[in-house]
């Protein structure tokens, strides 16, 4: 689960700030005011992560990647060359890392949780170049073992461990490579030390952490007449989720069950997502079932609330095809996923959008095989009726608070800013920003003085 998350010089942030990243995290603010640029950074990192290229710094996109985000230096704040992106990521790990010097056993260090620091700068022919990147493994928030690489522009490759002590390799004193990607040193590099082995995992442990992130975007695909399936087992449910009846068919084959929470009745995976449509109120049945004996292509058929006999999916509100995706990908991702959601709300009533919101609870505490699923959720939204209802959880003592993180981002003449609400275990909110949800105030007070001013006026 990502912990922490700073950003300087990107897009529109000079600098986020820390951020506290918990296991259901809600974004809030204007357009425009840089929210989708936060997912849109960890988009660019996996699609690095991923890419076969180990000399591309940043993988910044193309027609084909999971984000594109033009030139690098378009992602710079304010495109300005001069300045470099920095970003710092915490993340906690599975199970505990170990790190032990072979060449002294006295040398031992453990952590639950690694961080990554990457400065990557504009360098020749304006591509980016990795100046520093700095790991710190942690123990109960501290730091227990650091490496640091730093790759200034003319000089010698440095990299510096301590308190770990690293031994040249016998013969091997020639000078270290430049960092690969944003997170790696390379093999070479290593080769030159009789005992740097441990930075390999750690960036193994970057790639397992953004091999798990999926996104699901604002704007989803229309619902479809009839579904082709073959028996193939999707990642996702699709950035637009157009695998979401593919992703639905795969979980029921393989048997998957699913509980709302500890201790809660397991459901096989597509009774228990119909039964969140049921339960978000949008629906009374969904069934997915093959067109003809023996064929690939599925029909969604759904009844709904009042309704008489079942239709099509493209033959009822556009809601139901809206929320379906967010609802399969929230229980359908492995384990440890970390889920970037942009309105899953989009399109619904706002009492479904209030129930959305226990939804996602359920997720993050959801159960599987009898161990937590451990999901992490990162939403973007505008739901003022998500928020009362996460509230309420709260007060309720269903969530706890230090289990959801709520920001609002505001743009500013010195790029946006992000400020954390701060949630009582009462549910208040204790530092409301000004217009968070638009001027009420101002709109009774005006509504109020326009039927003064039109009673006045026919006297």
């Amino acid at each position: 689960m990502l912990t922490r998350l700073r950003i300087k010089n990107f897009k529109a942030w000079k600098d986020t700030g820390e951020v506290r990243l918990a296991r259901l995290t809600v974004l809030f603010g204007a357009n425009s005011a840089g929210k989708s640029s936060l997912g849109h950074l960890l988009l660019a990192l996996k699609q690095t992560a991923a890419s076969a290229d180990r000399k591309r710094a940043l993988h910044t996109g193309d027609d084909s990647s999971l984000i594109d985000l033009g030139t690098f230096i378009e992602t710079l704040h304010a495109h300005d060359e001069k300045a470099a992106l920095e970003f710092s990521l915490e993340w906690t790990t599975p199970h505990d890392i170990e790190v032990q010097n072979p060449l002294d056993k006295t040398q031992k260090y453990r952590g639950e949780s690694l961080s990554l620091t990457s400065v990557i700068a504009v360098g020749a022919n304006e591509q980016p170049v990795v100046r520093r990147l700095q790991y710190d493994l942690r123990e109960a928030g501290s730091p227990t073992l650091s490496a640091t690489v730093e790759h200034e522009s003319g000089k010698p490759v440095k990299l510096l461990t301590p308190p770990y002590k690293l031994v040249r390799a016998v013969g091997r004193g020639w000078p270290l490579d430049p960092p690969e990607k944003f997170y790696r040193v390379s093999d070479h590099s290593l080769a030159r030390f009789q005992n740097a082995d441990f930075l390999a995992i750690f960036a193994v442990e970057v790639e397992r952490t953004l091999s798990v992130l999926s996104h699901l975007g604002p704007l989803r695909e229309h619902p479809h007449r009839t579904y082709g399936w073959g028996g193939n087992t999707p990642e996702t449910v699709g950035p637009r989720g157009e695998y979401a009846i593919a992703c639905l068919l795969a979980a029921q084959s393989a048997g998957r069950k699913i509980s709302r929470g500890k201790g809660k009745r397991q459901q096989e995976f597509m009774p228990f997502i119909a039964q969140w449509l049921v339960d978000l109120g949008v629906i009374d049945s969904f069934t997915v079932e093959a067109t003809a004996p023996g064929r690939k292509d599925y029909e969604v058929r759904v009844k709904t609330r009042g309704g008489v006999t079942e239709v099509a999916l493209p033959d009822v509100g556009f809601g139901v095809s809206q929320v379906l995706p967010a609802l399969v990908q929230s229980f359908y991702c492995p384990p440890e996923s970390i889920v970037w959601m942009e309105q899953p709300e989009i399109h619904l009533h706002p009492q479904v959008q209030a129930e959305l919101a226990d939804a996602f609870i359920s997720a993050v505490q959801a159960y599987e095989k009898g161990r937590p699923r451990n999901v992490q959720l990162i939403l973007e939204t505008h739901s003022e009726h998500f928020l009362n209802r996460l509230q309420r959880r709260i007060a309720e003592e269903a969530l706890r608070p230090e289990d959801v993180a709520i920001y609002f981002a505001r743009p500013t003449e010195n790029g946006a800013e992000l400020e954390e609400l701060k949630v009582n275990e009462l549910g208040d909110i204790t530092n409301w920003p000004d217009h968070f949800f638009g001027d009420e105030m101002g709109d009774i007070v005006a509504r109020t003085e326009a039927a003064a001013k039109r009673r006045a006026a026919k006297r």
